[in-house]
């Protein structure tokens, strides 16, 4: 009876084209709008190499951290480079930056000097940067003044050293150090994107739209709602074994949905989920079965007709998915910040920060804590529909 109840339940659901559409094929084409949308955003955000000027007087010429640092960030063979740099005279550079053929240029004096001639993102660039190789060659110098003194070379002995350029080789030991064990390591995804979270929101409606196919499950078991349900009502099989067949139905019909999301966005429109691919599964099943247990709950609460509840349960998951991004990036972070109350018990923001915490993370602290919520969210929703559907009795079916 069970597995009766189950395959007819499939057949049912598959038949039902509007349903299918809303679920299935509605998600696919709100994907495609979001990768025509957005794919050229970022394309047109990304900075352009900057032109800059190098005056080569003779405290450039003597300092190793900024002969080595600015070539490596000129170099055209990374297709990465952040300046076109020329190396000229004071005189030189001053008239490149009046023809505005280049944004500044920098000139080692005592300390380094960055010279332009407005202010923008290219010219504080290039001050951050100057910046950057300047502390870092003052540290060098202090763990270069102590190596010395550690071989014993004390000042009645510097002109020697400087004559046989032992500071030189200390500075490029020290410098082949830090290279073998940078400080600092970029252990991103070499593929971030901000407007990932539109995608993440996507995944998140799909997994509640699951909700609706739960909803027209459990009716046809209700008897206040279908013929079905009546004869549900008066059966000796055990009703709730059968509702549990109908929302198990519509459960894997909700996967199979996502499923084609995935492989869609995937290998059609060339979005990047990342690498972990066993807890964005995890994270995709977690995410229907909130959808799901949401809309069993709406409609065995509500006393009201299919359309009715079908309406609330989508009003719902638009809402959700809003407050957590999907008409505006920045809607989550106002959220988060304001009312973060709104987005600890939305379901939508649970997947789509879980998406989130795998994409950018390289711990699961924040994910599971997503997983978590949403087994919680889910827990709470079908014990509510457990109590509401014990306690419905019909006087006459």
């Amino acid at each position: 009876m069970l597995e009766h109840n189950f395959d007819y339940t499939i057949k049912a659901l598959f038949r039902d084209k509007m349903l299918i559409f809303w679920t299935f094929a509605f998600p696919l084409i709100l994907g495609t709008f979001f990768h025509l949308a957005f794919s050229n955003i970022e394309k047109n955000e990304q900075l352009d190499t900057i032109n800059i000027a190098v005056v080569q007087n003779e405290n450039y010429k003597n300092s190793v951290m900024f002969k080595k640092a600015i070539p490596a960030l000129s170099d055209k063979k990374n297709k990465e480079h952040l300046f076109n740099t020329k190396y000229v005279t004071k005189e030189k550079a001053e008239a490149l930056l009046e023809e505005e053929k280049i944004v500044g240029y920098f000139i080692l004096e005592e300390s380094p000097k960055v010279v332009v001639k407005k202010t923008g993102i290219e010219e504080t660039i290039l001050k951050q940067v100057v910046e950057e190789i300047s502390t870092k060659e003052k540290t060098l110098n202090i763990v270069a003044e102590v190596t010395l003194q550690q071989h014993g070379i004390d000042e009645t002995k510097r002109d020697i050293v400087y004559l046989d350029s032992w500071i030189s080789a200390t500075y490029q030991n020290i410098l082949e150090e830090w290279e073998k064990k940078p400080t600092i390591q970029d252990i991103s995804s070499p593929n971030l994107s901000y407007t990932m979270i539109e995608f993440y929101t996507l995944i998140a409606m799909t997994c509640l739209y699951g909700g609706v196919l739960g909803t027209v499950a459990i009716n046809r078991n209700l008897a206040n709602m279908s013929s079905n349900g009546k004869r549900v009502a008066v059966s000796p099989t055990s009703k709730m074994k059968l509702v549990f067949s109908s929302a198990l139905a519509a459960y894997v019909t909700q996967l199979i949905g996502v499923l084609l999301l995935f492989l869609y966005t995937i290998f059609i429109l060339k979005v990047d989920y990342g690498d972990d691919l066993s807890h964005i599964v995890m994270l995709a099943m977690a995410g229907c079965l909130a959808g799901l247990s949401l809309g069993i709950a709406i409609a065995t609460l509500l006393k009201a007709s299919d359309n009715t509840k079908m309406g609330v349960i989508i009003s719902v998951t638009m809402l959700g998915c809003f407050f957590s991004g999907m008409m505006g990036i920045t809607m989550k972070y106002v959220i988060d910040k304001s009312m973060p109350i709104i987005n600890r018990i939305n379901p939508a923001n649970m997947i789509t920060d879980g998406f989130y915490a795998l994409y950018y993370y390289d711990t699961l602290d924040r994910f599971n804590t997503n997983m978590m919520s949403l087994l919680i969210f889910s827990a709470i929703m079908i014990a509510i529909s457990i109590f509401s559907l014990r306690r419905q009795k019909y006087d006459s079916i």
